[in-house]
């Protein structure tokens, strides 16, 4: 096999990357017709890849650009990494390295310091540098038993927006964020139009409430349906919420308590919430909510270690000197010392050494260093730099991002 991998620009090679990345998942809907006027809006240019045999594509990616929420408030430029596959004809054939590393350089290259991504194999991505920094949780409402603790006042209340008319005022709530959490990221104007070409192509209904006066709204919750063909007659007819954003615990309260209003459903699904939500705080009777499962989020991979753990805070009054390796891109290979004035350069001897993956779990504060130790993740190590790192590396709440690509 003579692979070559370059950027694809032209629409034929985008259309057909399309339908590689499809096949090579085998199990998702198809996507519908791309005609001309849509690419602009769904393919960023220049950063979809292509892997040939010859004149044949058999492997691709994509990113888009855009922002990811650390500790301490900073964001950081990353490439949102998606659309990942390689036809089975080509699998275990070295195509999905040659794409990642040239992907990876890349981004590096134009100034991305963090790569993430939504993992459909787990076994794949901690090859390249990437690691789970999060874990994102479902929760059901039992509706029959679900009662808030401290109902929204009549004027507080949320109202129903037309879905067709919903995704900029979505997009306008979401960019207003006034203090996001760690893991959450920006979505650009590609990723709310593929949203929306997806609602067209399912034909299936689907409901958005907003919370706040108009034009100044502070949330928002998109839900639709499921199990329709039997909707009618059905004793366990379901709503699953696809995305809920509110600014405040007043708005979150005011957007649940418009999903209990809806009375047909025994059940409302959150299929994406944080490890720590106030959910089942909300209700007085705490077991009408149950975790039904329990998801690795965020796949994170630092591309400039140096200068991720320079721009995230520390806490504590110890430090530590840590050194990371990466393989895959050993110019991203540093020595630093941590503590609560920051991360800078050193020569000093480690107290901790490991790997670009290891780095990337740890640094949203989603996944404790002692974790890492304690399973054979870190090299050589000094049992109480681990604890150090710990205090170093510790976040108020738990890193969640809410956004699927």
């Amino acid at each position: 096999m003579t692979l070559n991998v370059r950027p694809l620009i032209e629409k034929a090679e985008l259309r057909e990357a399309a339908r590689t990345f499809r096949t090579a998942m085998v199990g998702l809907p198809p996507l519908g017709p791309i005609d001309d006027a849509q690419f602009g809006k769904l393919f960023e240019p220049d950063r979809t890849w292509g892997a040939f045999d010859g004149d044949t594509l058999v492997g691709t990616t994509e990113s888009y650009s855009g922002r990811i929420a650390i500790p301490g408030g900073a964001w950081l430029p990353q490439a949102a990494v998606t659309h990942v596959g390689v036809l089975p004809t080509h699998t275990r054939r070295g195509v999905a390295t040659a794409l990642f590393k040239t992907q990876l350089s890349a981004a590096r290259q134009q100034g991305e310091t963090a790569a993430t991504l939504r993992a459909s194999d787990a076994r794949i991505y901690g090859n390249f540098g990437y690691a789970i920094a999060n874990t994102s949780v479902s929760f059901e409402v039992d509706k029959q038993r679900a009662r808030l603790r401290a109902a929204p006042t009549p004027r507080n209340q949320a109202r129903l927006i037309d879905i067709d008319d919903a995704w900029a005022i979505q997009a306008r709530i979401y960019a207003a964020q006034p203090s996001p959490r760690a893991g959450v990221i920006t979505r650009s104007s590609y990723w709310w139009d593929f949203q929306a070409l997806r609602q067209t192509n399912s034909g299936a209904p689907a409901y958005v409430a907003v919370h706040g006066e108009e034009g100044s709204e502070t949330g928002f919750v998109r839900y639709h349906p499921i199990g329709l063909e039997s909707w009618f007659t059905s004793s366990e007819r379901t709503i699953v919420v696809d995305d809920l954003v509110a600014h405040s615990p007043e708005a979150y309260v005011a957007l649940v308590a418009h999903l209990l209003a809806v009375d047909l459903p025994h059940r409302i699904v959150f299929w994406s919430r944080p490890a720590d939500d106030l959910l089942p705080w909300l209700f007085e009777d705490f077991r009408s909510v149950r975790v039904s499962a329990v998801r690795d989020e965020t796949w994170l991979r630092l591309l400039d270690v140096e200068k991720a753990l320079t721009a995230r805070t520390y806490v504590g009054r110890d430090s530590v000197v840590l050194e990371v390796s990466d393989a895959i891109l050993p110019e991203n290979a540093t020595r630093l010392r941590l503590s609560a004035q920051g991360a800078e350069r050193t020569n000093l001897s480690a107290d901790v050494v490991t790997d670009v993956a290891t780095v990337s779990a740890a640094y949203l504060g989603g996944v404790k260093w002692w974790q890492l130790a304690q399973t054979g993740r870190l090299g050589a190590f000094d049992g109480a730099a681990i604890e150090t790192l710990d205090r170093l590396f510790a976040a108020p709440t738990l890193p969640h991002s809410g956004t699927m690509f």
